[in-house]
């Protein structure tokens, strides 16, 4: 399926947020997702389903001033 991965159009196998996280080695950060303009939390990430055309954000928490 081809979804949008911070602003980037790619093809994906994975069927859920917590799939397409693991996918891309994002597993083991500190990050927050969206969904399509809708903020996922890290508990409902499994149960989150993606869907051709779904625009996603995964974004690192930046330090500084």
């Amino acid at each position: 399926m081809r979804i949008d991965l911070n602003g980037a159009s790619i093809e994906t196998r994975a069927r859920t947020l917590q799939d397409l996280i693991e996918e891309h080695g994002f597993a083991d950060a500190a990050v927050a997702t969206a969904v399509n303009g809708s903020f996922i939390p890290r508990t409902a990430r499994g149960t989150a389903t993606l869907s051709e055309g779904a625009r996603v954000e995964v974004l690192s928490p930046m330090q500084g001033g």
